[in-house]
């Protein structure tokens, strides 16, 4: 087992069993590292896919914490972090360029 994969779950069994909370939180440069992805993918499949690409512990944690419901396929990135931006938040016209 890798040192990444038993520190998360060191510490998502410490705050289970100690009635921690594990907070979530995601920013443009760790939603980044789920951007190849291989989407439709599965909370354990990114978990995977994020420790073998060598994400940041960050985004193990923010996987790890989020509650699924059987198996749930998730499509994109905007399905685990619908603030996450995209083509239309930008203000730039292309044909302009």
């Amino acid at each position: 087992m890798s040192i990444l994969l038993a520190h998360v779950l060191f510490k998502i069994t410490f705050a289970k069993n100690y009635n921690h909370t594990i907070s979530m939180y995601w920013t443009l440069e760790l939603a980044s590292y789920l951007s190849d992805a291989p989407w439709p993918a599965t909370k354990d499949e990114l978990i995977d896919y994020s420790i073998r690409t060598g994400a940041p512990l960050e985004v193990v944690e923010n996987l790890q914490s989020m509650e699924e419901e059987g198996g749930e396929i998730y499509e994109s990135i905007e399905e685990i972090w619908p603030d996450y931006p995209t083509e239309e938040d930008y203000l730039w016209n292309e044909d302009e360029y």
